[in-house]
């Protein structure tokens, strides 16, 4: 790391190593993430002393979120079936994988401690990992460092950096060019981003363009649906159904006043809407719009049980369906595109065939560019323009079957990251140490 930014990015870590121990409970995304972290490190020892066979390689996958998650899932299955003499790791940062991460079969799971040296040095005492990968790009420069130092392999797959992305801003490229420059093998989704990749930082010979491992899991998820399931098989039919996921109130300013005039033409629409944090607060803001503009509304449990199979707005009160949710849907709305953290993943109604609508904070979603490239995929800006997007798609089946082929077509021809991902990662796996390489315990402490 750059010796000016050092001094201040090890301070900041440590700040957020007291205000682990500090802050006070809350349901905010901060807090318990700050909370998580308290006694992580004896969490990270304990699996260590009692969990851990050194006469086993380990792979350790870091994933920031979610959409990060989904992308080492289809890796880490192909690591089980494949390789069963691996141990398997995987870490997260933000609390809104923590229940993705029980789904997920592996060895060991938990928080990512914070990057500094002291953490550092814990996390690889205890995992003593044959290979460290991140998804993405979410690359940690102090624990990559350290790891590196132990002669530990260092990934990245998945990997996009977008054209507008902070990370190519010179303070930013100050603090992490040390991080990528270590990264002994990367998998790019695409050329342009293994360019800007190098230009970060990684050494241009250690880049191959493998593709997003999200396509295989999104198709596979598409494939896989159970259209018997309870929560589903009432929702399928001839009925005109919008699928709208991941959504924030943002979002559903705009699309809830566009479904009022889709209505006006077609009383029978349904729309089903899947917020992308069901808490209370956003599940009654939703109901109250129901029930001010007289459209039937029940919660996905209720439509379950039999109690309410004719609603014309079917609420999703929990998480982890809406990929399979997406299968009774005639046409798409996927989320975040009015909302300040920018666009959702647009994969899942793709792989199920379906053209997705969404708003215009796209520009850092390769996914969606590809699929309005490709005529699967709309953008609205305005309720208006939103509701004669839904209208054409509604009344035209020749157009809604169209761009729903378009769409699938889009996730097709990206299949086969997994394997070449896979590929990647059993060659740093190869040339590993079996039990993490050499300690350096002093020199990494020296960095915090």
């Amino acid at each position: 790391m750059n010796p000016f930014i050092r001094p201040v990015y090890a301070a900041a870590g440590q700040l957020a190593r007291v205000s682990a121990a500090l802050v006070p409970a809350g349901e905010s995304k901060v807090r318990r993430a700050l909370r998580a972290r308290r006694g992580i490190r004896k969490r990270f020892a304990a699996w260590g002393a009692n969990g851990r066979d050194t006469s086993r390689p380990l792979l350790w996958m870091h994933a920031p979120s979610v959409g990060e998650g989904l992308q080492a899932r289809p890796v880490l299955e192909l690591a089980r079936r494949l390789r069963p003499d691996l141990q398997l790791a995987y870490t997260f940062y933000s609390p809104s994988a923590e229940r993705f991460a029980k789904t997920l079969d592996v060895d060991f799971a938990d928080y990512l401690p914070f990057d500094t040296g002291g953490d550092a040095v814990a996390a690889l005492d205890a995992l003593r990992p044959s290979a460290l990968v991140f998804a993405k790009l979410d690359v940690w420069p102090l624990l990559s460092a350290t790891a590196a130092r132990r002669r530990v392999k260092v990934g990245l797959v998945s990997a996009t950096l977008s054209e507008g992305s902070s990370r190519r801003g010179p303070l930013a490229r100050l603090a992490l060019h040390s991080a990528y420059e270590v990264l002994d093998a990367v998998g790019a989704i695409s050329d342009e981003d293994a360019a800007r990749l190098t230009a970060l930082g990684v050494r241009a010979d250690r880049v191959a363009v493998t593709g997003d491992t999200r396509f295989d899991q999104a198709w596979r998820r598409a494939e896989a649906v159970d259209r018997s399931a309870p929560f589903l098989a009432p929702l399928l039919g001839d009925r005109f159904t919008l699928v709208a996921g991941s959504t924030w109130p943002a979002d559903e300013t705009v699309l809830l006043e566009a479904w009022v005039a889709v209505r006006r033409q077609n009383p029978k629409a349904r729309l089903v809407i899947a917020p992308h944090e069901p808490t209370d607060a956003h599940l009654s803001a939703v109901e109250k719009w129901a029930a001010a503009h007289r459209a039937p509304l029940a919660r996905l449990g209720d439509v379950e049980s039999g109690a309410a199979r004719d609603a014309d707005v079917v609420l999703v009160d929990r998480v982890g369906v809406l990929a399979e949710l997406y299968a009774a849907g005639s046409a798409a709305f996927v989320g975040g595109g009015f909302h300040e953290a920018g666009l959702h993943s647009v994969l899942e109604p793709a792989a199920c065939g379906l053209p997705v609508c969404f708003g215009p904070r796209h520009t850092e979603s390769r996914d969606a560019g590809l699929l309005l490239a490709a005529g699967g995929a709309a953008t609205a800006a305005t309720s208006r323009a939103l509701a004669e997007q839904i209208r054409r798609w509604m009344t035209s089946e020749a157009l809604r079957a169209h761009a729903g082929t378009a769409a699938r077509d889009v996730v097709r021809a990206g299949l086969g990251a997994d394997t070449r991902t896979w590929a990647l990662i059993e060659g740093l796996l190869g040339r590993a140490h079996a039990a993490g390489g050499a300690t350096d315990s002093a020199g990494a402490v020296a960095e915090g």
